[in-house]
């Protein structure tokens, strides 16, 4: 009995996160910070759509993220100021990670709102714990 349960939880486990660093939450797709910056440093091409507030992104942000200051995406014009960059997404086969404050409804908001979108949910990924557990290099605006 108890070896059935291990091999079901390491078939959980191995499920949930796999060898990319990509962890697989509800129907949301999450990437790790020591991911995104190994991805970053080998020059992996992606969008990155940033939704911090603008006095966040002002404070920190990552190089080369896109600023839209569409933090919380509830209201419309939240979610005009993402469609925006659709154009953009549509003409790129790469990844789009989704940074916010936290990782948290914000971010689930923008990946919904590129899903319904068309926006292959494969390409979408969330910075997990956000840009606040960020702990590599950011730049200041």
């Amino acid at each position: 009995m108890k070896r059935i349960i291990a091999v079901f939880l390491a078939m959980v486990v191995t499920g949930i996160l796999g060898a990319t660093g990509t962890i697989l939450a509800g129907d949301y797709r999450y990437i790790t910070a020591d991911e995104l910056n190994a991805r970053l440093e080998a020059g992996s091409p992606m969008i990155l759509i940033d939704i911090q507030p603008a006095e966040q992104f002002a404070m920190t942000h990552i190089d080369g993220a896109i600023e839209t200051n569409a933090f919380p995406v509830k209201s419309e014009e939240d979610k005009a100021r993402l469609a925006g960059h659709l154009p953009l997404i549509n003409s790129s086969a790469d990844d789009v990670v989704i940074l916010c404050p936290r990782g948290g409804g914000g971010a689930r908001g923008a990946y919904d709102l590129y899903k319904t979108s068309g926006v292959d949910a494969n390409r979408l990924l969330i910075l997990e714990k956000g840009m606040a557990k960020w702990p590599f290099r950011t730049v200041a605006k």
